[in-house]
């Protein structure tokens, strides 16, 4: 019952989180935050936790895998030396400063070096929501960051973990062993699994087919990874890199409708349960402590923040000047980016729900059967890190992305133009031969001729080669508007006719999937010509 419950009580606090935060125009995981923090003062939840094998196990490789499918390949080989840079080095060096910051304020070494780990990555649901304001550029590096940076600190993670058991030793050849083989092992890990399941969706037309192998996809790869003790998290990026880039040629366009619409939704359901159980687990955190303890507690927290903040701005600031001094190519200049966009991207590094699942998953004991050290406090620390940046550097974004002067540019807007535009010239010019192969009459050759020249002119409105047709823009715009008024008529039609009794409801339900589609079509093809 306790479960159903926690179901109930979180879908109702994303819907409620969700709904506020837009209206209010605040960022949805600041809301879901603090929802789950308010549940936590239902009895009914004060003994659920959420366990870290289900966001490391369940929500995590399908979130990542679906991040790196959305994301942009191009920009991530055009800013590959910086990524790769943020989520390895700048892992490596802000886990090093939490430990030393929290040895320095009575932590053992193993407990400290275990914290840093935890709260050194950035999270890649929080980026990939809040990220969203940004230039494509920034937004990217951000995203393919966070994508990453996962591997490193699980890796250092473990190591910490496996030194307080006793069941690690330190040294430079196996941490650098270690690194080598998850990261490689991980890649080759997604790759294989990619590489056979693109083999079958390739001769797969059912979308329901489609959809169970997009789920299963990174959960097997990401679940053979971690048997072979590699990263897991880099398999489920991999998988998604390269299942994005192949499905425009491999699958069907109604596989990939379904696939997307099915995605998205469990994606955002999971993003937004996520924030709301860190809330909950955050809650219980504090009631884990004593009095003495919890004021302990936050200060090493508010120490951990500063810590966290200091040194992303301090390589953020640092590693550019090392990268010019290194490298004088042309076009590295021009890929420069100033102070405030530096800074913007040194306030942009959120954690999340991987940082509380890490750690969640510290053990409770020692093999000699005494309490792991500092426990408490890490979970503790934890979720007031990951509160601290959502509830005070989230809402900030907005003013630090306008003081930058930066905001989400339009050259995806541009690019998808003048691919329609392209598209449909050379479609246009394609036409007659199309037409003479089918045997198609010269009248629907001619209206089709007419309605893709109608389109291409709107497209064209405005452009600097052709100039505005106003004319074709608003004849589009008069013909979307009638059109979805015809379609709401007819709906309100058939709805009057099930009322009726003339008609059976599974009937309605086919002549509406029909109307849904056009309708769809049709708003998209209208706002599309509006921006």
């Amino acid at each position: 019952m306790s479960s159903l419950v926690l179901v109930v009580a979180v879908g109702v606090a994303i819907l409620v989180g969700a709904g506020a935060a837009r209206r209010l125009r605040i960022a949805p995981p600041v809301l879901l935050l603090v929802a789950g923090v308010l549940l936590g003062f239902a009895p009914a939840l004060r003994a659920v936790h959420l366990p870290p094998e289900a966001v490391l196990l369940v929500f995590l490789p399908v979130l990542l895998y679906w991040e790196a499918f959305s994301s942009s390949l191009r920009e991530m080989r055009r800013n590959l030396r910086v990524i790769v840079l943020l989520s390895t080095l700048l892992v490596v060096a802000t886990a090093a400063g939490v430990a030393v910051a929290g040895h320095a304020l009575g932590l053992g070494w193993g407990a400290a070096w275990v914290l840093g780990a935890a709260v050194a990555p950035t999270d890649a649901t929080a980026v990939g929501v809040l990220g969203r304001m940004l230039p494509r550029r920034i937004a990217t590096t951000l995203r393919a960051e966070s994508l990453v940076n996962d591997g490193t600190a699980l890796v250092i993670y473990t190591l910490a973990v496996g030194i307080t058991l006793g069941e690690e030793h330190l040294s430079v050849g196996r941490v650098a062993g270690l690194f080598a083989f998850s990261y490689l092992g991980g890649i080759a890990s997604g790759a294989v699994v990619t590489f056979l399941v693109l083999q079958i969706r390739r001769r797969l037309t059912d979308p329901f087919q489609h959809n169970l192998l997009a789920l299963l996809t990174p959960l097997t790869a990401y679940l053979i990874a971690e048997a072979a003790e590699v990263s897991g998290v880099l398999a489920a990026v991999v998988s998604g890199l390269w299942v994005g880039r192949a499905s425009p040629r491999l699958f069907p366009g109604n596989a990939r409708r379904h696939v997307h619409t099915v995605m998205e939704f469990l994606t955002m359901l999971a993003n937004a349960a996520l924030f709301v159980l860190v809330g909950l687990e955050a809650q219980s955190a504090v009631r884990g402590l004593d009095s003495s303890g919890l004021a302990h507690g936050m200060l090493v927290a508010l120490v951990v923040c500063a810590v966290i903040v200091a040194v992303r701005f301090g390589w953020l600031f640092t590693s550019p000047y090392v990268i010019r001094a290194i490298d004088r190519r042309p076009q590295q200049r021009e890929r420069r980016l100033s102070g405030r966009p530096r800074a913007l991207m040194s306030a942009a590094g959120f954690r999340g729900a991987v940082s509380m699942a890490a750690a969640l998953a510290v053990p409770h004991t020692l093999p000699s059967g005494s309490e792991f050290p500092d426990r408490d406090l890490i979970v503790f620390v934890t979720a007031v890190v990951i509160a601290v940046t959502l509830l005070v550097q989230a809402p900030l974004m907005p003013r630090v992305t306008r003081w930058a002067g930066l905001g989400a540019d339009s050259e995806a807007e541009r690019e998808r133009r003048q691919a329609e535009i392209t598209s449909m010239d050379r479609a246009l010019g394609s036409l007659p031969t199309m037409a003479a192969e089918l045997g198609t009459s010269d009248d629907v050759h001619e209206q089709l001729r007419a309605e893709y020249d109608r389109r291409l002119r709107v497209l064209r409105d405005g452009d600097a080669t052709s100039g505005p047709d106003e004319a074709a823009a608003d004849y589009e715009k008069q013909y979307a508007d009638l059109h979805l008024a015809v379609i709401g008529h007819r709906h309100e039609t058939v709805v009057r006719m099930r009322d009726a009794g003339e008609i059976d409801d599974e009937v309605l339900r086919r002549v509406q999937d029909g109307l849904d589609l056009e309708q769809v079509h049709m708003t998209q093809r209208r706002d599309n010509d509006n921006r």
